[in-house]
């Protein structure tokens, strides 16, 4: 009886997480800030300028870059729930977070995270259309389209999120120390009392969906467009069909390898350095990837910043 009142006690007392980040590189956590901040920066700055510029410049009003700027505004929003604590924490200055806050930030992250998924999805459809059907690409692509394929992105984000978080947040809690730099699914669900057989089915099974039947997708979307261009007769048609999805299908891989690496892998499967490597992966590099690669991989988005920078100076 009274093991079950103190154990009943001890779950009820956990009112606050606090993250062991990247305790085990402690001799080197002023490097990874200056690293991390810097690559932030630029995240937040890329991110930042490609929305910009598609929206004001009218050459860049279409289905691929209206795509783009909703995948880059994602991002940038999806960088701002997670980086800046873990930048926090990393100085020595971090303080623990509630479990509301904690949900707050899983809910968000689970949110944006799906909806970046879909969102690659879209651009995937978006550039089978523009290649295999391009007679029909205005009336196929209608903005109405885009509109709703937008919609239908964050509508699973949010309906996901709500179902994950929800089902997480029921767990009681007895520990206190998340294996982690934010608060992901798995390392809070280490910290229930309980056991999460059931919680760890439901994210598998979230994550094949969220995830296998977007690349899916992706992946037959790609299959019809090679093929498609394979038929074309001349070698600079096929070159100049292969640069229009180069960039795409670059985020595309980095995207959904790491996701799948963190969410579709067996339990318990890597050290706990080699889950933080990969979330880092997802969380800081990736999101930085999307303004490199379209930046300096299309010659549009080159010209249109050059003059832009251009229009400044003068």
């Amino acid at each position: 009886m009274l093991l079950t009142f103190l154990f009943l006690e001890n779950r009820t007392l956990v009112s606050e997480f606090i993250f062991q980040g990247f305790s085990s590189f402690r001799e080197h956590q002023l490097t990874l800030f200056v690293i991390f901040l810097a690559l932030y920066i630029l995240t937040l700055a890329g991110n930042v300028i490609i929305v910009t510029i598609i929206s004001l410049d009218r050459h860049f009003h279409s289905p691929m870059y209206f795509f783009l700027s909703m995948l880059s505004a994602s991002e940038t929003v999806y960088t701002l729930v997670i980086i800046p604590k873990m930048l926090c924490d990393l100085t020595g200055a971090g303080q623990p977070i509630s479990l509301a806050g904690c949900a707050t930030q899983m809910f968000f992250f689970v949110t944006l995270a799906i909806n970046n998924c879909f969102l690659l999805t879209a651009m995937g459809y978006d550039r089978y259309v523009a290649i295999c059907n391009p007679l029909r690409y205005t009336i196929i692509m209608s903005k109405r389209v885009c509109f709703h394929l937008v919609w239908g992105a964050c509508s699973i984000g949010l309906i996901v999120a709500v179902t994950q978080v929800s089902a997480v947040f029921r767990l009681p809690f007895c520990a206190t120390k998340v294996a982690h730099f934010f608060c992901d699914i798995r390392p809070v669900m280490k910290l229930s009392c309980i056991d999460t057989t059931v919680n760890e089915i439901l994210t598998l099974v979230i994550s094949v969906l969220v995830l296998v039947v977007p690349m899916g997708l992706v992946f037959i979307s790609y299959v019809l467009i090679i093929s498609t261009i394979l038929k074309i007769a001349s070698a600079e048609g096929r070159k100049k069909a292969f640069a229009t999805c180069a960039s795409h299908l670059t985020v595309v891989i980095v995207h959904y390898g790491c996701a799948s690496i963190a969410y579709l892998k067996p339990k318990s499967e890597n050290t706990r350095d080699e889950d933080q490597l990969i979330s880092v992966t997802y969380t800081v590099i990736t999101p930085l990837l999307n303004p490199v690669v379209y930046t300096l991989r299309n010659k549009e988005v080159k010209d249109a910043l050059c003059r832009a920078i251009g229009r400044t100076l003068s």
